[in-house]
C-alpha cells in the first residue's frame, strides 16, 4: 500500500534544494524499509516539522509507527537516547537504522499533555525528568559545546538589536558560568520535552517522544514548559505569577535547584530571541508575538 505524503509536510521543499532532495527521496525510501522490515501501513500519515509519520503493523501483527526524518543533527542520536531509555518513561524503540534517520516505535495514542491542565502536565513532565536522566555516554554532543557556540551569536548582536541589552549581557554571563562548570555536562536530557511531546499509552498513562538528546544539565529542560501553551499565560490576570507558577511546579515535582533552573529559563529565552532575529531578514519581517513573550518570560521569571 503506498504511502501518501501529506501536502502540510511538501510545504518544507520551501526550505531549500536538501529539503526538496528529501522530498524526492521519501515515497522510494519508505517503499524500501515498509519491504525490508516486512511493514503494513495501517492508517494515515501524519507528519511534524521535519519527519513523517506512518502507522504499520509489523510481521507478528503489532502496532507500530515508522518514523523517517529529514537527515540533521539533532536526529542523529534520537535513536541511542530512546535505547538508553529502554522504554522507561518514552516510547520503545522497535527497530532503527540510522543512516536513513528511521525508527520503528511502539504505538501510542493520539492525545497529548495539551489536553491536561497546564500544572497537572508541568507536575507529570517534571516526574518524569528524572526517568531520563540517566548518564551520558560519549557518543552524544555536550551542552556546554553547543553552548559555547551559541554564545557568540550573543556577542555580535549590536546594542541596536531590539532587545533589551541588559537581557543580552545577563545571557551571556549566565552562558559564560554555563560552560566553565563541569556539572553542564554529564546526564542524558531530551532538550524539547513540551506538551506535545508526551503521549497517552496504554502500558503507562504517558510516555515521552521525539527527544533531541544532549549530553547535558537537566535543568535546562524546563523552559518549554513555560513558553509554550502561551495563550494561557497570556490571559491570567497576573502573567508573572502565571510564569513563575509553571516554573515551581516544574522544579518542584522534578527535585531541580530553583537558582539554576532559572538562570538555564534565561539563556534558554535569550537563545530563542538570538535565533529569531538572525533568522529574520528585516526588522519589519520579525514575529513581534514571539520576541515578546520570550522577554516576558525573561522578565517575569526573575524581577
Amino acid at each position: 500500500m503506498p504511502v501518501d505524503i501529506p501536502a502540510g509536510l511538501l510545504v518544507v521543499a520551501s526550505r531549500g534544494q536538501d529539503w526538496a532532495d528529501w522530498l524526492d527521496r521519501l515515497p522510494r525510501l519508505l517503499r524500501e524499509l515498509l519491504g525490508e522490515w516486512e511493514l503494513r501501513v495501517d492508517g494515515t500519515a501524519s507528519y511534524g516539522n521535519c519527519a513523517l509519520v506512518v502507522p504499520v503493523l509489523t510481521g507478528d501483527g503489532q502496532r507500530a509507527v515508522l518514523k523517517v526524518q529529514f537527515p540533521h543533527w539533532e536526529a542523529e542520536t534520537e535513536h541511542l537516547a530512546l535505547r538508553a531509555w529502554a522504554g522507561n518513561g518514552a516510547v520503545r524503540l522497535l527497530r532503527a537504522d540510522p543512516r536513513r534517520f528511521a525508527l520503528l516505535l511502539e504505538r501510542l495514542e493520539p492525545r497529548d499533555l495539551t489536553t491536561v491542565d497546564a500544572l497537572d502536565a508541568c507536575e507529570i513532565v517534571g516526574r518524569t525528568y528524572k526517568r531520563l536522566h540517566v548518564p551520558a555516554g560519549p557518543q552524544y554532543r555536550t551542552l556546554s559545546g553547543e553552548l559555547t557556540r551559541w554564545v557568540e551569536g550573543f556577542r555580535k548582536l549590536p546594542a541596536s538589536a531590539r532587545v533589551p541589552h541588559r537581557y543580552v549581557e545577563q545571557a551571556i554571563s549566565l552562558s559564560e558560568d554555563f560552560i566553565a562548570d563541569p556539572d553542564t555536562d554529564g546526564r542524558l536530557i531530551h532538550t524539547d520535552l513540551h506538551y506535545e511531546n508526551m503521549l497517552a499509552a496504554d502500558r503507562e498513562p504517558w510516555l515521552v517522544i521525539d527527544p533531541k538528546p544532549l549530553s547535558g544539565d537537566p535543568h535546562y529542560e524546563v523552559a518549554p514548559l513555560i513558553w509554550n501553551r502561551w495563550d494561557e499565560v497570556a490571559s491570567a490576570h497576573d502573567l508573572r505569577f502565571a510564569v513563575r507558577q509553571r516554573f515551581w511546579t516544574t522544579v518542584d515535582a522534578a527535585g531541580l535547584d530553583e537558582d539554576r533552573a532559572r538562570d538555564w529559563v534565561i539563556v534558554r529565552q535569550m537563545l530563542n530571541v538570538l535565533w529569531t532575529l538572525e533568522s529574520t531578514a528585516t526588522d519589519q519581517s520579525l514575529p513581534q508575538d514571539w520576541l515578546t513573550r520570550n522577554i516576558a518570560i525573561v522578565k517575569a521569571i526573575q524581577d
